[in-house]
């Protein structure tokens, strides 16, 4: 089985600010802005919306061209989608993730399949509530950690002609006509249950805990969030993308590129297995 470590939501191009840790460790990853048919003022979680989440952290935006002032008619990409109850779901709803041209090429070559993993990470910072407002903690390190998870059941390309599913129909990588024009574009459909637990789902996302992070820790020396604290073990793994990044106390991860592949190690499985039993979101 291949774990992939994938790298979504929020950075300092598009969003321009991390995505929070909410008080109760909830991870929110917010989805880059694209016209892609659904706002921030539609997605909701702990029943307040991701626009008044982010009004609260910052009034603007950055859609790749500078700051601008955050409106609710502002649109995004919700990819991956995962969190279950952000929106209202059509029958036979899952997790689901797309992805096109390079990145998708990269997947396809690395031979990318039904029964592998994506691990999904993103630039985050803890947040806290004061006088009812949410906020960033002012010196609260930046961070990438891992978010979230999806099992591969099947993979389609799509384009005009593809049937599709319809609780799929909404999701940017269907409902784009500029999308289903290239031939790359491709969405990968989560399964119902993990690989190893019928117990457990085929995707979704994590409560934060130190183990989910993959940002060395600044009193270990640590200057940027692309400088990783991996565990010990990952020094004889092969990453794609990845050629000498390990330096003498970290793993320094590449700062351009989405998808990072691991091919079939059993220790890096069992790491994966691991932090989804244990920390993801019931």
């Amino acid at each position: 089985m291949k774990v992939i470590l994938s790298r979504k939501g929020f950075d300092a191009q598009y969003g321009g600010y991390p995505s929070p840790i909410l008080p109760d460790g909830t991870l929110l990853s917010l989805p880059i802005p694209s016209d892609d048919g659904i706002t921030y003022s539609q997605l909701t979680i702990n029943n307040t919306n991701y626009h008044d989440i982010m009004v609260q952290l910052n009034a603007k935006i950055n859609r790749g061209n500078g700051m601008e002032n955050l409106k609710n008619l502002h649109e995004c990409h919700l990819d991956p989608d995962l969190y279950p109850n952000i929106l209202k779901r059509k029958i036979g709803w899952r997790g689901i993730f797309g992805q096109i041209g390079a990145a998708h090429s990269h997947l396809a070559n690395q031979g990318v399949t039904n029964n592998d993993l994506f691990l999904f990470f993103g630039y985050f910072k803890q947040t806290y509530q004061k006088n009812g407002r949410l906020q960033f903690i002012k010196n609260a390190p930046e961070l990438h950690l891992i978010f979230g998870y999806l099992f591969i059941d099947y993979i389609i390309q799509v384009n005009h002609n593809t049937p599709v599913k319809n609780w799929m129909k909404y999701h940017p990588h269907v409902s784009s006509n500029e999308r289903k024009n290239i031939s790359t574009n491709t969405i990968y459909i989560a399964k119902e249950t993990s690989n190893w637990d019928p117990n457990i789902p085929g995707f979704g996302y994590f409560k934060y805990h130190t183990d989910l992070v993959l940002t060395k820790n600044k009193s270990q020396g640590a200057k940027s969030r692309s400088k990783w604290n991996l565990p010990e073990f990952f020094k004889d793994t092969y990453i794609s993308y990845h050629k000498n990044a390990w330096k003498d106390d970290y793993f320094q991860s590449v700062s351009k590129g989405q998808e990072f592949v691991i091919h079939d190690n059993t220790k890096v499985v069992n790491w994966a297995k691991s932090l989804i039993q244990n920390y993801r979101e019931l």
